[in-house]
């Protein structure tokens, strides 16, 4: 028998400088994923100001908890939620803020009981992994294995000698011999394949980890409780190592039953979250099954949301109640308390509307949309004083701290417009200049321009500053080329200084934009009868009153222009209609009054001189009317329903 060859099976040292290379390698992703993780982190925090993020308590209360053993205790327990999430999604939801995770308060909460369990898990698998060490590795020389931790292995079952013709191929060996004589290590059968399986446990395990790290409240407050979404990339990893952790159970076992229980455990598995992935389909179909879904984890935020999109369908009542279930279950909800006093308000329920605007203030200070909407019902309903207030209040609300600066700034800008115009209004010209530039600079670059501009223009007429008031009208139709208000007032301006063919135009144009707005013809019928063009002035008033029959000023400076045009039966017919839009408007009863006076309708005519003198006794041309009428009457015989 021929002498065997020798083997030398001496380290050569490339395991070990493969292993330096695979580290560097690994150091230098890390390194590159760290880099690229400040800049991306330090260019959000440029871009919000160089300010950290700002949230309501209700978005994380753990966060705004004045007591360290709740933030502690909360903060522990949240992974335990989101764990559960990826063990077991029976409940999801849209949202989870507010209280659809409660509070951990003290140790006597039983959840404390899971929060132990979790990371005393988490433990023992690190104490175990490190307690069994890696995998043991074999040395062999001279046709001879040897295990690194001292126990001998004989060369008989490892190696088979070769034949005489050194051709052999080595099946179940770790060594190939060629055929110069020299040899070719090969990987250890048992050992084929550990490395990757590693890679995919330590792949597994940061996917499962690092992605969640920044929603733990660990290195700083997050807006949310529990987000879903911070989820998806952890659940890739909990399914490979679920996947990973299959298989190997797979290959432990012996039997072909046991490996048949192993399968049709993991086909249950991916056949229940098939159906629970289908069912969740279901309600992702649209907003209002999405938000009804979630009323069993967060009812108060289900509720509300539900009330926007049954709003949006016309559902008025189902929207009301809606807002009034979210405000049952959380009471100081300030955007809940203003949408349900938008939606009173677009209902005409204006005192009940103000209530809750005033609530939605006392429960957030700073809510600059609520401010806008109770000065403008306080203006229209007369308490001008008040609303003057309430828009000087938002006017002064610090621009810190805002869940939404750029709403914010347009509703600030907003409350100066209107404060603005109360005071136009009044005569306040100056001031409400002063007003009109302050918002001017305060409003944000989505804010639409054009009325604020028309209405300096207005201001400017009104002091006969002619030309700045031209200057405004145009920078207001240079932002909204068809406002018709702005064609309105400039072709007024065009026709005070004489260009009466230009004015047309701008009034022609205005009609053209909207043929269906009455203000539009009242206004051209009203420069018409300025150039002597009765009968067609008249055409125009009778449009515009039948246009805007529910607009008072529309109906009353048609039943104006119409006894200018000397057309006094129209005129009565429409001063009547406007008296009853606003029954105590001194001034609608005063005229209604006049032309009943003039058509020869004499008790009717005093009836209303009497109703406007109760709404306004000083007031001087109601008193000379009533008087002139009782001479009148008192001449024929009349009988008055009050002496002189």
């Amino acid at each position: 028998m021929m002498d065997e060859p020798g083997w030398d099976f001496k380290s050569t040292g490339h395991k070990g400088t493969r292993a330096q290379r695979r580290n560097v390698s690994l150091m230098v992703s890390l390194g590159v994923l760290l880099v690229w993780g400040v800049l991306l982190l330090a260019a959000r925090l440029y871009w919000m100001g160089n300010k950290p993020p700002n949230f309501s308590n209700s978005d994380n209360p753990a966060a705004d908890s004045p007591h360290l053993l709740t933030r502690i205790l909360t903060f522990l327990h949240l992974p335990v939620a989101n764990t559960w999430l990826l063990l077991c999604p029976d409940k999801l939801s849209f949202d989870w803020s507010m209280d659809a995770v409660p509070l951990v308060r003290s140790f006597a909460d039983w959840r404390n009981v899971s929060t132990v369990a979790l990371y005393g898990g988490i433990s023992a698998l690190v104490w175990f992994g490190l307690r069994s060490g890696p995998s043991p590795k074999v040395k062999e020389t001279n046709g001879k294995a040897h295990m690194t931790n001292g126990k001998h292995v004989t060369n008989g079952n490892g190696f088979h000698a070769p034949d005489a013709n050194h051709n052999t191929n080595w099946v179940h060996g770790s060594l190939k011999p060629t055929m110069n004589g020299t040899t070719k290590q090969l990987p250890h059968p048992t050992r084929r394949g550990l490395p990757a399986a590693e890679n995919v446990v330590i792949f597994s395990l940061g996917l499962l980890s690092l992605p969640f790290l920044p929603a733990t409240n660990l290195f700083f407050y997050v807006g949310f409780v529990v987000a879903e979404r911070v989820l998806y990339i952890p659940s890739m990893g909990f399914c490979l190592l679920a996947a990973l952790g299959a298989r190997a159970l797979h290959a432990k076992l012996r039997t072909r039953a046991s490996r048949a229980v192993v399968l049709g455990l993991c086909a249950g598995l991916v056949l229940l979250n098939g159906i629970k992935t289908v069912l969740r389909n279901k309600d992702w179909r649209n907003e209002e099954m999405l938000y009804k879904s979630g009323i069993a984890v967060n009812p108060a935020k289900a509720w509300g949301n539900l009330g926007n999109v049954l709003k949006n369908q016309g559902k008025m009542a189902d929207a009301e109640q809606a807002y009034r279930n979210a405000l049952y279950y959380r009471g100081n909800m300030a955007d809940m308390l203003y949408n349900l006093g938008l939606l009173l308000q677009e209902n005409d329920s204006f005192s009940e509307a103000l209530r809750y605007y005033k609530l939605a203030i006392g429960s957030r200070p700073t809510l600059a949309s609520a401010y806008l909407n109770t000065g403008i019902i306080l203006m229209n309903q007369g308490s001008l004083e008040e609303a003057k207030r309430t828009f000087q209040t938002c006017a002064e609300i610090p621009d810190e701290n805002l869940k939404d600066p750029h709403a914010h700034k347009s509703s600030v800008t907003s409350c100066l417009y209107n404060l603005g115009k109360l005071l136009h209004e009044q005569g306040h010209q100056e001031e409400a200049l002063s007003v009109y530039k302050e918002a001017v600079q305060k409003m944000p670059r989505q804010f639409a321009p054009q009325s604020l501009y028309n209405m300096m223009g207005e201001a400017y007429m009104r002091l006969n500053r002619l030309e700045e008031a031209g200057q405004w009208y145009r920078e207001s139709l240079r932002a909204k080329p068809d406002h018709i208000p702005a064609h309105l007032t400039y072709g007024k301006l065009l026709s005070i200084t004489g260009l009466k063919s230009e004015a047309e135009v701008y009034y022609l144009k205005a009609i053209q934009l909207d043929p269906t707005k009455g203000n539009c013809y009242m206004h051209y019928g009203q420069f018409l009868l300025e150039q002597g063009h009765v009968q067609k002035a008249a055409e125009m008033a009778e449009r515009a009153a039948q246009l805007d029959s529910s607009e008072f000023d529309v109906v009353f400076s048609a039943a104006h222009m119409l006894r200018q045009a000397s057309l006094n039966e129209a005129a009565e017919r429409h001063y009547d209609h406007a008296a009853s839009l606003r029954p105590d408007y001194p001034a609608a009863l005063m005229n209604l009054g006049a032309i009943l006076h003039l058509n020869g309708k004499l008790p009717e005519a005093e009836a209303n001189y009497l109703r406007a003198l109760r709404l306004k006794p000083d007031d001087a041309i109601t008193q000379s009317n009533l008087r002139k009428l009782w001479n009148i009457m008192g001449r024929q015989g009349l009988r008055t329903l009050q002496g002189p």
